[in-house]
């Protein structure tokens, strides 16, 4: 029996049509043709403009606040299930409320379970997602889950400064797995900052682990929302007499006053992916784009080829 060759389409939501278009060029195709209609109660609907029965259709969006970006993508699954697409995979380089992904106090929501859910009940077939904030969060799925990292772009950035004396280091013990990956791979020591939080976004105390003194020090973590954490942990790190301080981080999420804060501290760059779309004006910031990384991943996905020769490190 001949194997059936499904035909690739991509498609992207609105926010993340950028995404959409650098994949497609990477991979040498058009990006599909989709109209989201608005109406005036903020209602709207998505509508595929071209056929996709018996297609392998990739839908990039990144689920990034405000919730309409969920919303859509949750549309477009089901547009496409209801439109005959032989899968359907959605690519989500930054996926939503995976900071919520376990009760730690009494009556919460697991909100990045509840997203999974609602992915899955809309008929996705597949996820392809970059630097969850919690490993475990591909355990809410019962569909295949390809988790990249950005480590595959990052490290080459980091080998390109041809620092001395370096040293990696986690703004808060929670990443420190993440940090001690990278301080293994590039065989630099690590450094941990441990901080105690006020409230949700406000970090009351913070101190350091380990000897930075006259030392370039890089600063990973897995986002920045308002950047509170990572520019206090790069100001007490240059108090404690570090030679320069980068930050690496996957997603930009920059809520205010985080460009600010980034500019103002003693940190000399701040690096992201562009799994979010970055419009903030932070003169310190540097963008590097993660759609070479993707569009590899869907071209193995397409021809049932390993993924993990991609990842540098876990």
């Amino acid at each position: 029996m001949n194997s059936i060759i499904h035909p690739i389409k991509i498609f992207a939501g609105t926010k993340s049509h950028y995404m959409g278009e650098a994949i497609c060029k990477c991979l040498g195709v058009e990006l599909g043709k989709m109209n989201i209609q608005h109406f005036a109660d903020g209602e709207f609907e998505v509508s595929f403009e071209e056929p996709i029965r018996g297609c392998e259709v990739y839908l990039v969006q990144s689920t990034f606040p405000n919730s309409d970006n969920l919303m859509e993508l949750l549309l477009m699954i089901d547009a496409a299930k209801r439109a005959s697409a032989h899968s359907i995979i959605a690519v989500i380089p930054y996926f939503g409320w995976a900071r919520q992904d376990r009760k730690d106090k009494p009556r919460v929501s697991i909100a990045a379970k509840l997203v999974a859910d609602l992915l899955m009940a809309a008929g996705v077939n597949r996820v392809i997602t970059m630097d969850l904030h919690a490993d475990q969060i591909q355990g809410f799925f019962n569909v295949p889950v390809d988790h990249l990292y950005a480590s595959s772009v990052f490290i080459p950035y980091i080998e390109s400064l041809k620092l001395e004396d370096m040293v990696i280091a986690t703004p808060d013990v929670g990443g420190a797995k993440r940090a001690n990956s990278y301080a293994k791979y590039l065989d630099v020591p690590l450094v941990l900052c441990h901080k105690q939080r006020a409230k949700a976004n406000v970090v009351a105390s913070m101190t350091v682990i380990g000897d930075v003194k006259d030392k370039n020090v890089i600063l990973i973590d897995d986002m920045v929302d308002t950047a509170g954490t990572i520019t206090k942990a790069a100001d007490l790190l240059m108090e404690k007499g570090a030679k320069s301080v980068r930050a690496l981080a996957s997603h930009a999420i920059m809520s205010d006053p985080a460009s600010k804060r980034v500019d103002e501290c003693g940190m000399t760059e701040m690096i992201f992916t562009d799994s979010i779309p970055f419009s903030k004006d932070c003169k310190k910031a540097t963008i590097i784009s993660v759609a070479q990384l993707i569009a590899d991943t869907i071209n193995r996905v397409h021809n049932n080829q390993s993924i993990s020769c991609q990842y540098l490190f876990k």
